[in-house]
């Protein structure tokens, strides 16, 4: 089991900053997948993205389901009308909780862990947690909505 140290502090650089598509998956992606795995399982949280373990990665698990699921290169590609708003906490800002606004239900396209295509519709606590973490993927953090 390898628990990476999370970044923290809302104006972070690496939290803040553009973050680049995966290529393709390689044995350190595969790795790196593991270990956020192991880290987010640690910290009890329902998500993790690449730049709060200091990657500029388009990486990101999110619990589907009941379920940590890689999501790599994600996009939502539709957005409900429906939203609402509801208290979340973030890894990376410890102590720190904001109401957000969210739409109910998405639909989200991403590779998977072997670099095959998905496309997935959401709702509720997943659709939150997966936006949530594309929130990070693009530099955005909960501080943001207030």
């Amino acid at each position: 089991m390898t628990v990476l140290p999370i970044v923290t502090g809302q104006d972070t650089a690496v939290l803040r900053a553009e973050n680049q598509k995966v290529p393709q998956v390689t044995k350190e992606i595969k790795k790196l997948i593991k270990n956020m795995h192991d880290t987010v399982k640690k910290a009890e949280g329902l998500g993790i993205a690449a730049p709060q373990i200091g990657k500029s990665l388009k990486l990101c698990l999110a619990n589907i389901n009941g379920k940590m699921t890689p999501m790599m290169n994600p996009e939502i590609t539709w957005k409900s009308e429906e939203t609402s708003t509801m208290e979340e906490g973030c890894l990376s800002l410890p102590e720190i909780h904001v109401d957000v606004t969210r739409p109910v239900e998405i639909s989200v396209s991403y590779q998977d862990k072997d670099g095959e295509v998905q496309e997935r519709r959401l709702h509720d606590l997943d659709a939150r947690v997966v936006q949530h973490e594309i929130d990070h993927l693009n530099g955005k953090l909960i501080v943001d909505y207030r």
